[in-house]
């Protein structure tokens, strides 16, 4: 099993938290212990809110400025795709609604097919809401405004993608992918190229590089430090 270096941890990311409010509490966990008032706390690859799963989380000045060296490992997920239906935001957190076009019920070997054209690498347009910024300014609160903006396809790459479960409308996948990939755009896009329309219902990160959820520690039994 490979460890990470001294001030980094595993840690099992909630649902309905932010990956911000994972690195809050692990602060307060170690002013606590340690005394400590002005610890850094800082975390490699934001998951969102819906997500679930591993956050790798830095803390002490020389571990948070070693974090971008996590940030470009591949990342692997589980998700479930609900097909039938959209999402404003491409999850299950967004306003949902009926593709509102004819569909016939995809059999499991077309959605086999369809998988397969996901594989390799390609450009994926990053969702408005997003924290990505352009301009200076997060692409969700844009959102937020009601603004959509022409965003420009970024480079990504699908090392692996497996379809694990299916009874519809529920689609359930195992992808490996390159850092800056975005589930819920790929769920959408899923979706689309199957003609019924898609959005991420849940979804959970079980790997970054080596490192797996199974070594992970959740925020209320963390106290090493």
């Amino acid at each position: 099993m490979i460890t990470l270096p001294p001030g980094f941890f595993l840690i099992n990311k909630p649902a309905g938290w932010t990956s911000f409010d994972v690195v809050a509490k692990i602060r307060q966990k170690v002013r606590v212990t340690t005394g400590q008032k002005n610890i850094k706390v800082g975390h490699a690859g934001t998951l969102d809110p819906f997500a679930t799963g591993l956050l790798i989380v830095g803390v002490g000045r020389e571990a948070t400025k070693r974090l971008d060296e996590f940030k470009n490992l591949p990342k692997t997920y589980v998700a479930t795709i609900h097909l039938g239906d959209v999402s404003d935001t491409d999850d299950v957190t967004g306003t949902i609604t009926d593709y509102g076009k004819k569909q016939n019920i995809p059999e499991r070997t077309e959605i086999e097919n369809t998988l397969k054209l996901f594989l390799g690498k390609q450009l994926q347009t990053p969702p408005m809401y997003s924290a990505k910024s352009i301009g200076g300014v997060r692409l969700y609160k844009l959102a937020r405004q009601g603004k959509i903006i022409e965003r420009q396809p970024e480079k990504i790459e699908i090392y692996d993608l497996k379809l694990l479960e299916y009874a519809w409308p529920l689609l359930k996948i195992k992808v490996t992918c390159s850092a800056g990939t975005y589930i819920r755009t790929l769920a959408k896009d899923i979706g689309e190229k199957l003609g019924t329309g898609g959005y991420c219902e849940t979804l959970c990160r079980t790997r970054i590089g080596h490192f797996s959820l199974d070594q992970a520690e959740t925020t209320d039994k963390f106290t090493t430090v």
